[in-house]
């Protein structure tokens, strides 16, 4: 039974995570909710206080919410192959090495000003917010 409860909470968790992804870009949800690497810290460490079966979850849910963060069809991103694969399949032949590399470096530059921008949003919350 418990077996079967976990890919059912792994569906309702990936399904909350499709949700709010969609309403962060479009707007719905606000962005200063989005946590980085500090933020995810306190978090765990919050959880662990809790007790050992909430910080598991957490860690599942973190867990769940990078894989779909990594199925994004960023270029850097598995997504982004996914995506490069899909125009290849398309297309029938390969996408030029040149797009390529712009796409992969666009990627990755969008991809560096995300993670320095939560980075910079959980110190704002951890020393400006009370």
């Amino acid at each position: 039974q418990a077996f079967v409860e976990s890919f059912v909470q792994t569906y309702r968790v990936t399904e909350l995570m499709v949700i709010i992804i969609g309403k962060l870009i479009t707007g719905g949800i606000s962005t200063d909710t989005l946590g980085g690497p500090i933020m995810i810290a306190k978090m765990a460490g919050d959880q662990a206080e809790a007790g050992i079966g909430y910080l598991i979850s957490f860690i599942a849910l973190i867990s769940i919410n990078l894989a779909i963060i990594n199925l994004l069809p960023i270029p850097v991103l598995d997504g982004g192959h996914l995506l490069f694969f899909l125009l290849e399949a398309i297309k029938r032949r390969p996408v030029s090495i040149k797009v390529r590399e712009v796409a992969q470096q666009v990627g990755l530059f969008l991809l560096l000003l995300l993670i320095i921008w939560v980075i910079f949003s959980d110190i704002s919350k951890l020393f400006f917010s009370q």
